[in-house]
């Protein structure tokens, strides 16, 4: 199960060919237009190749934007009986603009406001009925309003209470204790940001990189939990275990086209590694592994099951 912020993600694909005579920006010619589930429910989409089923909460709006969200999300086998509908905000929809193989620019249609105490119950109640054909739940946080304290510890407690893996992104602009949780998984700047340090930049082997690993060693006394995997783009991934030592899984991807979507993949494997009885450091190489595969397409996009297998096979664990 997936609960957080979910949207829409629309890309308008086309050439630009000469600048225009009203400012000096490009004029686009569009080409093409797709979309896809994006935020949270680009995490539930990661993991339906992989899940019997995928349950997802979240907040949408009464909107033709929702209903395109609910329709690809039954296209891909998603279960949407659970994303709560609200009169008072749109649905979150992320419009990017691709020319040259290169995003001219993104426009966001939003509206932050934190979500009310009866989408809040409505969700809990939800996650009550579904929580025992469960394995896991993520926590994605985009910080738009959705994940709120009060909630995430309702939902914390009950998650463990029922002894389920319990996983979260979590995002510093919406600073959050994350209670009970497995594994949090930040990005480079996300990890210094949460652990109140300055980011000096990266050094070439994560595992001397002082900073970074005192800011690790923080988040896991932070929040008193197991594990933090921390996502470092080009640099791999950097898994910090409170019973082993830090362990570095490096990138082997040879082309990053789009980096869109690839925290999503990351976190999604890496849970269901956890709930299919991987070790930390399985689940951080079948993160990795899935997260290679991402940064080399274009768009909001997931890796298949027959990709990963080929990623092991090329690659030596």
């Amino acid at each position: 199960m997936v609960i957080g912020d979910v949207m829409l993600d629309e890309f308008v694909w086309g050439k630009v060919s000469r600048i225009s005579p009203e400012a000096p920006v490009p004029v686009v010619e569009v080409q093409s237009e797709s979309c896809y589930p994006g935020g949270a429910a680009n995490v539930a989409r990661n993991l339906r190749p992989f899940c019997k089923a995928v349950q997802i909460i979240g907040l949408v709006g009464r909107d033709s934007a929702a209903g395109r969200l609910r329709n690809l999300l039954v296209d891909e086998g998603i279960a949407i009986d659970s994303l709560i509908e609200s009169p008072e905000i749109p649905t979150i929809v992320k419009t990017r603009i691709i020319a040259r193989q290169q995003q001219v620019v993104r426009v966001d249609r939003e509206k932050r406001v934190t979500a009310s105490n009866s989408a809040h119950d409505l969700a809990f109640e939800r996650l009550a009925a579904l929580l025992p054909e469960v394995d896991g739940v993520i926590f994605e946080d985009y910080g738009k309003g959705f994940l709120c304290q009060g909630f995430v510890d309702r939902v914390s407690a009950m998650v463990v209470k029922a002894g389920k893996i319990l996983t979260a992104d979590p995002n510093p602009g919406n600073p959050l204790r994350w209670t009970g949780a497995t594994t949090i998984k930040p990005n480079r700047s996300e990890a210094f940001l949460m652990a109140g340090k300055t980011d000096p930049g990266p050094a070439e082997n994560p595992l001397l990189d002082g900073p970074l690993l005192e800011a690790g060693a923080n988040l896991l006394e932070k929040f008193s939990i197991r594990s933090v995997l921390v996502t470092l783009s080009e640099h791999g991934i950097l898994l910090f275990d409170r019973e082993n030592p830090p362990y570095h899984t490096p990138t082997r991807a040879k082309e990053v086209f789009d980096v869109s979507g690839a925290g999503d993949t990351a976190i999604a494997l890496f849970t269901l590694a956890l709930c299919s009885g991987a070790t930390l450091q399985e689940a951080a190489e079948i993160s990795n592994h899935g997260s290679w595969v991402v940064v080399g397409k274009f768009g909001t996009a997931t890796v298949k099951r027959e990709e990963l297998l080929a990623s092991f096979q090329k690659h030596s664990f």
